[in-house]
Protein backbone atom coordinates (compact mmCIF):
# COMPACT_ATOMS: atom_id res chain seq x y z
CA UNK A 1 0.00 0.00 0.00
CA UNK A 2 3.00 2.33 0.10
CA UNK A 3 2.55 3.19 -3.57
CA UNK A 4 -1.09 4.08 -2.97
CA UNK A 5 -0.17 6.28 -0.01
CA UNK A 6 2.30 8.20 -2.17
CA UNK A 7 -0.70 9.20 -4.29
CA UNK A 8 -3.32 9.48 -1.58
CA UNK A 9 -1.45 11.85 0.76
CA UNK A 10 -0.98 14.73 -1.75
CA UNK A 11 -4.49 14.17 -3.14
CA UNK A 12 -6.09 14.53 0.29
CA UNK A 13 -3.92 17.51 1.16
CA UNK A 14 -4.77 19.17 -2.14
CA UNK A 15 -8.50 18.61 -1.76
CA UNK A 16 -8.55 19.88 1.84
CA UNK A 17 -6.66 23.04 0.89
CA UNK A 18 -8.56 23.59 -2.36
CA UNK A 19 -12.14 23.10 -1.23
CA UNK A 20 -11.90 24.49 2.29
CA UNK A 21 -9.77 27.46 1.30
CA UNK A 22 -7.81 26.84 4.46
CA UNK A 23 -5.66 29.72 5.68
CA UNK A 24 -3.20 27.05 6.78
CA UNK A 25 -2.96 25.68 3.23
CA UNK A 26 0.79 26.26 3.12
CA UNK A 27 1.28 24.25 6.32
CA UNK A 28 -0.98 21.49 5.00
CA UNK A 29 0.99 21.29 1.74
CA UNK A 30 4.35 21.32 3.52
CA UNK A 31 3.24 18.69 6.04
CA UNK A 32 1.87 16.36 3.37
CA UNK A 33 5.01 16.76 1.25
CA UNK A 34 7.24 15.93 4.22
CA UNK A 35 5.13 12.86 4.96
CA UNK A 36 5.32 11.82 1.31
CA UNK A 37 9.09 12.30 1.36
CA UNK A 38 9.39 10.21 4.52
CA UNK A 39 7.39 7.34 3.00
CA UNK A 40 9.39 7.58 -0.22
CA UNK A 41 12.71 7.41 1.61
CA UNK A 42 11.44 4.50 3.68
CA UNK A 43 10.32 2.59 0.60
CA UNK A 44 13.42 3.18 -1.55
CA UNK A 45 15.90 2.55 1.27
CA UNK A 46 14.13 -0.42 2.86
CA UNK A 47 12.93 -2.43 -0.13
CA UNK A 48 15.33 -3.43 -2.90
CA UNK A 49 12.62 -5.31 -4.83
CA UNK A 50 9.90 -3.41 -6.73
CA UNK A 51 6.83 -2.37 -4.75
CA UNK A 52 3.49 -2.67 -6.47
CA UNK A 53 -0.27 -2.38 -6.15
CA UNK A 54 -2.85 -3.93 -8.47
CA UNK A 55 -6.63 -3.63 -8.31
CA UNK A 56 -9.60 -3.90 -10.62
CA UNK A 57 -10.47 -0.61 -12.31
CA UNK A 58 -12.35 -0.73 -15.65
CA UNK A 59 -12.86 -4.42 -16.31
CA UNK A 60 -14.87 -3.84 -19.48
CA UNK A 61 -11.79 -2.30 -21.12
CA UNK A 62 -9.20 -4.51 -19.50
CA UNK A 63 -7.74 -1.53 -17.61
CA UNK A 64 -6.41 -2.02 -14.11
CA UNK A 65 -5.25 0.34 -11.37
CA UNK A 66 -1.67 -0.93 -11.39
CA UNK A 67 1.18 0.96 -9.74
CA UNK A 68 4.80 -0.05 -9.38
CA UNK A 69 7.77 1.58 -7.72
CA UNK A 70 10.54 -0.34 -9.44
CA UNK A 71 14.22 -0.48 -8.63
CA UNK A 72 15.26 1.83 -11.47
CA UNK A 73 14.00 4.94 -13.25
CA UNK A 74 10.61 4.99 -11.53
CA UNK A 75 12.32 5.03 -8.14
CA UNK A 76 14.57 7.92 -9.19
CA UNK A 77 11.69 10.03 -10.49
CA UNK A 78 9.43 9.36 -7.51
CA UNK A 79 12.28 10.28 -5.16
CA UNK A 80 12.97 13.46 -7.15
CA UNK A 81 9.29 14.44 -6.97
CA UNK A 82 9.18 13.74 -3.25
CA UNK A 83 12.30 15.87 -2.68
CA UNK A 84 11.36 18.89 -4.80
CA UNK A 85 8.02 19.77 -3.21
CA UNK A 86 9.08 20.13 0.47
CA UNK A 87 12.24 22.01 -0.51
CA UNK A 88 10.11 24.32 -2.64
CA UNK A 89 7.57 24.91 0.14
CA UNK A 90 10.30 25.44 2.72
CA UNK A 91 12.01 28.11 0.63
CA UNK A 92 8.68 29.96 0.28
CA UNK A 93 7.46 29.70 3.87
CA UNK A 94 7.87 33.43 4.50
CA UNK A 95 6.21 34.55 1.28
CA UNK A 96 2.51 35.26 0.97
CA UNK A 97 0.31 34.43 -1.97
CA UNK A 98 -3.25 35.34 -2.94
CA UNK A 99 -5.82 32.56 -2.38
CA UNK A 100 -3.37 30.21 -0.64
CA UNK A 101 -5.95 27.43 -0.52
CA UNK A 102 -6.18 27.38 -4.32
CA UNK A 103 -2.45 27.84 -4.85
CA UNK A 104 -1.18 25.14 -2.51
CA UNK A 105 -4.11 22.85 -3.18
CA UNK A 106 -3.36 22.79 -6.90
CA UNK A 107 0.36 22.30 -6.24
CA UNK A 108 -0.40 19.26 -4.08
CA UNK A 109 -2.68 17.81 -6.75
CA UNK A 110 0.06 18.28 -9.34
CA UNK A 111 2.39 16.28 -7.10
CA UNK A 112 -0.14 13.44 -7.01
CA UNK A 113 -0.38 13.49 -10.81
CA UNK A 114 3.39 13.33 -11.19
CA UNK A 115 3.65 10.44 -8.74
CA UNK A 116 1.02 8.59 -10.73
CA UNK A 117 2.83 9.14 -14.04
CA UNK A 118 6.05 7.71 -12.63
CA UNK A 119 4.37 4.64 -11.09
CA UNK A 120 1.57 3.71 -13.53
CA UNK A 121 1.91 0.30 -15.17
CA UNK A 122 -1.32 0.54 -17.17
CA UNK A 123 -1.45 2.72 -20.30
CA UNK A 124 -4.92 4.14 -19.61
CA UNK A 125 -3.93 4.89 -16.01
CA UNK A 126 -0.73 6.50 -17.27
CA UNK A 127 -2.77 8.74 -19.58
CA UNK A 128 -5.10 9.68 -16.71
CA UNK A 129 -2.21 10.79 -14.50
CA UNK A 130 -0.54 12.51 -17.47
CA UNK A 131 -3.59 14.79 -17.69
CA UNK A 132 -4.05 15.07 -13.90
CA UNK A 133 -0.53 16.49 -13.65
CA UNK A 134 -1.23 18.99 -16.45
CA UNK A 135 -4.56 20.45 -15.35
CA UNK A 136 -3.52 21.92 -11.96
CA UNK A 137 -0.39 23.43 -13.50
CA UNK A 138 -2.46 25.05 -16.25
CA UNK A 139 -4.71 26.75 -13.68
CA UNK A 140 -1.71 27.79 -11.59
CA UNK A 141 -0.01 29.27 -14.66
CA UNK A 142 -3.08 31.22 -15.71
CA UNK A 143 -3.96 32.50 -12.23
CA UNK A 144 -0.52 33.41 -10.87
CA UNK A 145 2.43 35.04 -12.61
CA UNK A 146 3.25 37.82 -15.05
CA UNK A 147 1.08 40.11 -17.13
CA UNK A 148 1.08 37.81 -20.17
CA UNK A 149 0.35 34.65 -18.16
CA UNK A 150 -3.10 33.97 -19.65
CA UNK A 151 -2.16 33.77 -23.37
CA UNK A 152 1.08 31.99 -22.47
CA UNK A 153 -0.80 29.43 -20.36
CA UNK A 154 -3.33 28.91 -23.14
CA UNK A 155 -0.53 28.20 -25.61
CA UNK A 156 1.05 25.75 -23.16
CA UNK A 157 -2.28 23.98 -22.63
CA UNK A 158 -3.10 23.74 -26.36
CA UNK A 159 0.33 22.33 -27.20
CA UNK A 160 0.31 19.70 -24.48
CA UNK A 161 -3.37 18.78 -24.73
CA UNK A 162 -3.31 18.23 -28.50
CA UNK A 163 -0.19 16.09 -28.12
CA UNK A 164 -1.92 14.10 -25.41
CA UNK A 165 -4.96 13.43 -27.59
CA UNK A 166 -2.78 12.10 -30.41
CA UNK A 167 -0.97 9.91 -27.86
CA UNK A 168 -4.30 8.54 -26.61
CA UNK A 169 -5.30 7.57 -30.16
CA UNK A 170 -1.99 5.77 -30.60
CA UNK A 171 -2.46 3.92 -27.32
CA UNK A 172 -5.96 2.84 -28.34
CA UNK A 173 -4.59 1.45 -31.63
CA UNK A 174 -1.97 -0.57 -29.74
CA UNK A 175 -4.58 -1.70 -27.20
CA UNK A 176 -6.91 -2.97 -29.95
CA UNK A 177 -3.98 -4.91 -31.40
CA UNK A 178 -3.34 -6.60 -28.05
CA UNK A 179 -4.37 -10.25 -27.96
CA UNK A 180 -5.55 -9.87 -24.36
CA UNK A 181 -7.28 -6.49 -24.89
CA UNK A 182 -5.21 -5.11 -22.04
CA UNK A 183 -3.61 -1.75 -21.25
CA UNK A 184 -0.94 -3.36 -19.06
CA UNK A 185 2.60 -2.25 -19.90
CA UNK A 186 3.81 -5.82 -20.47
CA UNK A 187 0.93 -6.51 -22.86
CA UNK A 188 1.54 -3.16 -24.57
CA UNK A 189 5.15 -4.12 -25.22
CA UNK A 190 4.07 -7.45 -26.74
CA UNK A 191 1.34 -5.85 -28.85
CA UNK A 192 3.55 -3.02 -30.10
CA UNK A 193 6.24 -5.38 -31.30
CA UNK A 194 3.74 -7.30 -33.41
CA UNK A 195 3.20 -4.33 -35.72
CA UNK A 196 5.19 -4.23 -38.95
CA UNK A 197 8.09 -1.85 -39.33
CA UNK A 198 6.06 0.62 -41.40
CA UNK A 199 3.19 0.54 -38.89
CA UNK A 200 5.57 1.15 -36.01
CA UNK A 201 7.05 4.11 -37.86
CA UNK A 202 3.61 5.76 -37.93
CA UNK A 203 2.69 4.83 -34.36
CA UNK A 204 6.03 6.19 -33.18
CA UNK A 205 4.99 9.78 -33.91
CA UNK A 206 1.57 9.33 -32.35
CA UNK A 207 3.26 8.61 -29.03
CA UNK A 208 6.43 10.65 -29.41
CA UNK A 209 4.65 13.91 -30.31
CA UNK A 210 3.19 14.21 -26.81
CA UNK A 211 6.50 13.31 -25.19
CA UNK A 212 8.47 15.73 -27.40
CA UNK A 213 6.15 18.61 -26.52
CA UNK A 214 6.35 17.86 -22.82
CA UNK A 215 10.19 17.72 -22.71
CA UNK A 216 10.34 19.90 -24.90
CA UNK A 217 12.82 19.38 -27.74
CA UNK A 218 13.29 21.39 -30.93
CA UNK A 219 11.04 22.33 -32.74
CA UNK A 220 8.29 21.67 -30.17
CA UNK A 221 9.83 23.99 -27.57
CA UNK A 222 8.24 27.34 -28.39
CA UNK A 223 5.79 27.30 -25.45
CA UNK A 224 8.54 26.82 -22.87
CA UNK A 225 10.55 30.09 -22.54
CA UNK A 226 7.39 32.20 -22.24
CA UNK A 227 5.83 29.78 -19.76
CA UNK A 228 8.93 29.77 -17.55
CA UNK A 229 9.18 33.56 -17.66
CA UNK A 230 5.52 34.32 -16.94
CA UNK A 231 4.69 31.62 -14.38
CA UNK A 232 5.05 32.10 -10.64
CA UNK A 233 8.33 30.57 -9.48
CA UNK A 234 6.82 27.52 -7.71
CA UNK A 235 4.98 26.70 -10.94
CA UNK A 236 8.14 27.19 -12.98
CA UNK A 237 9.97 24.82 -10.62
CA UNK A 238 7.32 22.12 -11.13
CA UNK A 239 7.47 22.59 -14.90
CA UNK A 240 11.26 22.66 -15.15
CA UNK A 241 12.39 20.22 -12.48
CA UNK A 242 9.62 17.63 -12.85
CA UNK A 243 7.10 17.95 -15.69
CA UNK A 244 9.70 18.00 -18.45
CA UNK A 245 11.01 14.72 -17.00
CA UNK A 246 7.59 13.19 -17.74
CA UNK A 247 8.44 13.31 -21.44
CA UNK A 248 11.84 11.68 -20.98
CA UNK A 249 10.39 9.08 -18.63
CA UNK A 250 7.61 8.26 -21.10
CA UNK A 251 10.16 7.79 -23.90
CA UNK A 252 12.17 5.37 -21.76
CA UNK A 253 9.18 3.36 -20.48
CA UNK A 254 6.33 3.71 -22.99
CA UNK A 255 8.10 4.19 -26.33
CA UNK A 256 11.54 2.59 -26.62
CA UNK A 257 10.47 -0.92 -25.54
CA UNK A 258 7.01 -0.78 -27.19
CA UNK A 259 7.94 0.21 -30.76
CA UNK A 260 11.57 -0.89 -31.28
CA UNK A 261 11.42 -0.91 -35.10
CA UNK A 262 9.89 2.54 -35.20
CA UNK A 263 12.47 3.79 -32.73
CA UNK A 264 15.33 2.32 -34.79
CA UNK A 265 14.01 4.01 -37.95
CA UNK A 266 13.42 7.47 -36.47
CA UNK A 267 16.26 7.64 -33.91
CA UNK A 268 18.73 9.42 -36.25
CA UNK A 269 16.10 12.08 -36.98
CA UNK A 270 15.23 12.55 -33.30
CA UNK A 271 18.90 12.73 -32.32
CA UNK A 272 19.42 15.36 -35.01
CA UNK A 273 16.45 17.38 -33.73
CA UNK A 274 17.77 17.15 -30.19
CA UNK A 275 21.28 18.26 -31.16
CA UNK A 276 19.94 21.17 -33.21
CA UNK A 277 17.92 22.15 -30.15
CA UNK A 278 21.01 22.00 -27.93
CA UNK A 279 22.96 24.43 -30.11
CA UNK A 280 19.97 26.66 -30.86
CA UNK A 281 18.91 26.97 -27.21
CA UNK A 282 22.48 27.60 -26.08
CA UNK A 283 22.91 30.38 -28.63
CA UNK A 284 19.57 31.89 -27.62
CA UNK A 285 20.60 31.84 -23.96
CA UNK A 286 23.69 33.87 -24.84
CA UNK A 287 21.65 36.83 -26.16
CA UNK A 288 19.02 37.08 -23.42
CA UNK A 289 18.80 39.94 -20.94
CA UNK A 290 16.04 38.29 -18.92
CA UNK A 291 17.57 35.93 -16.34
CA UNK A 292 14.59 33.55 -16.35
CA UNK A 293 14.78 33.15 -20.12
CA UNK A 294 18.50 32.33 -19.88
CA UNK A 295 17.68 29.42 -17.56
CA UNK A 296 14.69 28.45 -19.72
CA UNK A 297 16.86 28.04 -22.81
CA UNK A 298 19.51 26.33 -20.71
CA UNK A 299 16.91 23.75 -19.72
CA UNK A 300 16.03 23.10 -23.38
CA UNK A 301 19.71 22.41 -24.09
CA UNK A 302 20.07 20.03 -21.13
CA UNK A 303 16.88 18.14 -21.98
CA UNK A 304 17.98 17.89 -25.61
CA UNK A 305 21.17 16.12 -24.55
CA UNK A 306 19.21 13.65 -22.43
CA UNK A 307 16.82 12.96 -25.30
CA UNK A 308 19.70 12.37 -27.72
CA UNK A 309 21.27 9.96 -25.22
CA UNK A 310 18.05 7.95 -24.84
CA UNK A 311 17.75 7.53 -28.62
CA UNK A 312 21.42 6.63 -29.15
CA UNK A 313 20.81 2.93 -28.39
CA UNK A 314 23.71 2.96 -25.93
CA UNK A 315 23.44 1.43 -22.47
CA UNK A 316 26.05 3.83 -21.08
CA UNK A 317 24.31 6.89 -22.54
CA UNK A 318 20.96 5.67 -21.20
CA UNK A 319 22.40 5.27 -17.72
CA UNK A 320 23.77 8.78 -17.96
CA UNK A 321 20.40 10.13 -19.05
CA UNK A 322 18.66 8.40 -16.15
CA UNK A 323 20.85 9.91 -13.46
CA UNK A 324 20.97 13.26 -15.24
CA UNK A 325 17.18 13.43 -15.12
CA UNK A 326 17.44 13.24 -11.35
CA UNK A 327 20.45 15.52 -11.00
CA UNK A 328 19.10 18.18 -13.36
CA UNK A 329 15.93 18.34 -11.28
CA UNK A 330 17.94 19.10 -8.14
CA UNK A 331 20.17 21.69 -9.82
CA UNK A 332 17.40 23.52 -11.65
CA UNK A 333 15.37 23.66 -8.41
CA UNK A 334 18.22 25.52 -6.72
CA UNK A 335 18.67 27.83 -9.69
CA UNK A 336 15.00 28.83 -9.84
CA UNK A 337 14.85 29.41 -6.09
CA UNK A 338 17.80 31.81 -6.29
CA UNK A 339 16.40 33.67 -9.29
CA UNK A 340 13.04 34.02 -7.53
CA UNK A 341 14.82 35.62 -4.56
CA UNK A 342 16.47 38.11 -6.90
CA UNK A 343 13.16 38.92 -8.55
CA UNK A 344 11.34 39.32 -5.22
CA UNK A 345 14.04 41.52 -3.66
CA UNK A 346 14.77 43.71 -6.72
CA UNK A 347 11.44 43.57 -8.58
CA UNK A 348 13.10 42.89 -11.93
CA UNK A 349 14.18 40.02 -14.17
CA UNK A 350 16.40 42.24 -16.32
CA UNK A 351 20.06 41.43 -15.76
CA UNK A 352 21.11 44.85 -17.07
CA UNK A 353 19.50 46.41 -14.01
CA UNK A 354 21.34 44.17 -11.53
CA UNK A 355 24.88 43.65 -10.26
CA UNK A 356 27.02 43.83 -7.15
CA UNK A 357 24.99 41.38 -5.06
CA UNK A 358 28.20 39.62 -3.93
CA UNK A 359 29.21 42.63 -1.82
CA UNK A 360 25.94 42.69 0.16
CA UNK A 361 24.82 39.02 0.17
CA UNK A 362 27.82 36.67 0.38
CA UNK A 363 25.86 33.55 1.36
CA UNK A 364 23.52 34.04 -1.58
CA UNK A 365 26.47 34.51 -3.92
CA UNK A 366 28.21 31.32 -2.75
CA UNK A 367 25.02 29.33 -3.35
CA UNK A 368 24.53 30.82 -6.82
CA UNK A 369 28.12 30.15 -7.88
CA UNK A 370 28.03 26.52 -6.71
CA UNK A 371 24.71 25.86 -8.44
CA UNK A 372 26.05 27.55 -11.58
CA UNK A 373 29.03 25.16 -11.50
CA UNK A 374 26.60 22.23 -11.32
CA UNK A 375 24.66 23.66 -14.26
CA UNK A 376 27.80 23.61 -16.41
CA UNK A 377 28.66 20.08 -15.20
CA UNK A 378 31.89 20.98 -13.44
CA UNK A 379 33.66 17.87 -12.06
CA UNK A 380 32.77 17.10 -8.42
CA UNK A 381 29.26 18.46 -8.95
CA UNK A 382 26.22 16.31 -9.68
CA UNK A 383 26.02 17.51 -13.28
CA UNK A 384 29.30 15.92 -14.32
CA UNK A 385 28.77 12.10 -14.01
CA UNK A 386 25.61 11.95 -16.08
CA UNK A 387 26.89 14.30 -18.76
CA UNK A 388 30.16 12.37 -19.04
CA UNK A 389 28.29 9.07 -19.41
CA UNK A 390 25.95 10.51 -22.02
CA UNK A 391 28.75 11.86 -24.20
CA UNK A 392 30.80 8.67 -23.81
CA UNK A 393 27.85 6.44 -24.68
CA UNK A 394 26.69 8.54 -27.63
CA UNK A 395 30.18 8.70 -29.14
CA UNK A 396 30.63 4.92 -29.00
CA UNK A 397 27.02 3.97 -29.76
CA UNK A 398 27.41 3.07 -33.41
CA UNK A 399 24.33 5.15 -34.27
CA UNK A 400 24.24 6.92 -37.63
CA UNK A 401 26.51 9.97 -37.58
CA UNK A 402 27.15 9.35 -33.87
CA UNK A 403 30.58 10.98 -33.88
CA UNK A 404 29.37 14.11 -35.69
CA UNK A 405 26.25 14.50 -33.53
CA UNK A 406 28.26 14.00 -30.33
CA UNK A 407 30.85 16.56 -31.43
CA UNK A 408 28.18 19.14 -32.25
CA UNK A 409 26.35 18.40 -28.98
CA UNK A 410 29.69 18.91 -27.24
CA UNK A 411 29.45 22.58 -28.15
CA UNK A 412 26.86 22.75 -25.40
CA UNK A 413 29.62 22.27 -22.82
CA UNK A 414 31.41 25.42 -24.00
CA UNK A 415 28.25 27.43 -24.59
CA UNK A 416 26.76 26.38 -21.24
CA UNK A 417 29.82 27.67 -19.42
CA UNK A 418 29.65 30.91 -21.43
CA UNK A 419 26.02 31.84 -20.77
CA UNK A 420 25.90 30.54 -17.19
CA UNK A 421 29.03 32.33 -16.02
CA UNK A 422 28.01 35.43 -17.98
CA UNK A 423 24.68 35.42 -16.13
CA UNK A 424 26.41 35.02 -12.75
CA UNK A 425 28.77 37.89 -13.58
CA UNK A 426 25.86 40.15 -14.53
CA UNK A 427 23.85 39.28 -11.41
CA UNK A 428 26.28 39.29 -8.52
CA UNK A 429 29.57 40.93 -9.52
CA UNK A 430 30.41 44.48 -10.45
CA UNK A 431 29.02 47.56 -8.69
CA UNK A 432 25.83 47.65 -6.67
CA UNK A 433 23.03 49.96 -7.78
CA UNK A 434 19.73 51.25 -6.46
CA UNK A 435 18.07 47.85 -6.87
CA UNK A 436 20.81 45.75 -5.28
CA UNK A 437 22.33 48.00 -2.61
CA UNK A 438 19.79 46.80 -0.02
CA UNK A 439 19.63 43.19 -1.24
CA UNK A 440 18.86 40.87 1.71
CA UNK A 441 20.99 37.78 2.20
CA UNK A 442 19.45 34.32 2.69
CA UNK A 443 17.05 33.98 5.61
CA UNK A 444 16.90 30.86 7.77
CA UNK A 445 14.39 28.83 5.76
CA UNK A 446 16.00 29.78 2.46
CA UNK A 447 19.40 28.80 3.85
CA UNK A 448 18.12 25.41 5.05
CA UNK A 449 16.49 24.61 1.72
CA UNK A 450 19.49 25.68 -0.36
CA UNK A 451 21.98 23.97 1.97
CA UNK A 452 20.23 20.66 1.39
CA UNK A 453 20.30 21.23 -2.37
CA UNK A 454 24.02 22.08 -2.28
CA UNK A 455 24.70 19.01 -0.16
CA UNK A 456 23.04 16.82 -2.78
CA UNK A 457 24.92 18.56 -5.60
CA UNK A 458 28.30 17.90 -3.99
CA UNK A 459 27.50 14.43 -2.60
CA UNK A 460 26.20 13.09 -5.93
CA UNK A 461 29.12 14.69 -7.76
CA UNK A 462 31.68 13.06 -5.48
CA UNK A 463 29.87 9.70 -5.16
CA UNK A 464 27.50 9.27 -8.16
CA UNK A 465 27.18 5.54 -7.51
CA UNK A 466 24.66 6.41 -4.81
CA UNK A 467 22.04 6.68 -7.56
CA UNK A 468 23.89 5.06 -10.48
CA UNK A 469 23.62 1.73 -8.66
CA UNK A 470 19.83 1.98 -9.06
CA UNK A 471 20.11 1.83 -12.85
CA UNK A 472 22.78 -0.86 -13.41
CA UNK A 473 21.41 -1.80 -16.81
CA UNK A 474 19.73 0.19 -19.54
CA UNK A 475 16.15 -0.25 -20.55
Amino acid sequence: MLTVLLLLIPVLAGLVALFTGAASAKSIALGSSLLTLGLTLFSVLTYSAPLGFDASWIDLLGARFTLQLDAGLSRLMVLLTALVYPLLYLAFTQRSVERPGVFYGLLSLSQAGLMGVFMAQDALLFYLFWEVALIPVYFLSSMYGGERRIPVSFKFFVYTFLGSLVMLVGMIIIYRHSALRSFALTDFISAGREFSGVEQQGLFWMLFLAFAIKMPIFPFHTWQPDAYEQSATPVTVVLSALMVKMGLFAVAVWLLPVLPLGVAYWSPIVMGMAVIGIVYASCMALVQNNMKRVVAYSSIAHIGLMAAALFSNSGIATQGAYIQMFNHGITILGMWLLLSMIEERTETQNMNELGGIASVAPRFTIALVLIAFANIALPLTNGFPGEFLMFTGMFSSGAANAHTLTAVAGLAVILSAAYTLWMVQKLVFGETNARTASFRDLNTTELISLSFILLLILALGIYPNAILAWVPTAG
